[in-house]
């Protein structure tokens, strides 16, 4: 995916911030903050892993679980006309209008 950095395992989302002119990496899966920035993309992964790391030494200290837990469900809010569309959609190939947005999202996106 564009702009994702993996650093040990743990994606972060790249952004520039010309205002500052650094890069800017923000981990997605963490329970917290541990955003990190740097003038060039090697020396943004080597601040990733240091913020990483400091992030995960103070979930240890204070006994918690450094990532985000995903129930695997979400509301969405879409337009009447595309809902009839998809669940039309859905149907025409035989699923339920869950397991076509599940298929439809695997395309785009590559689960951890």
């Amino acid at each position: 995916m564009k702009n994702l950095m993996d650093i040990n395992g743990y994606k972060a989302v790249i952004s520039y911030d010309p205002e500052i002119e650094l890069f800017r990496g923000e981990f997605i899966d963490l329970n917290g903050g541990a955003d990190f920035y740097a003038d060039s993309l090697e020396n943004l992964k080597k601040e990733g892993e240091q913020s990483l790391q400091l992030f995960l030494k103070l979930c240890e200290e204070k006994g918690i679980s450094p990532t985000k837990k995903f129930s695997g469900k979400f509301n969405l809010r879409i337009d009447p006309k595309l809902h009839q569309a998809i669940t039309a959609a859905a149907k025409s190939q035989g699923l339920s209008l869950n397991q076509w947005i599940e298929n439809t999202l695997k395309q785009h996106c590559e689960p951890a």
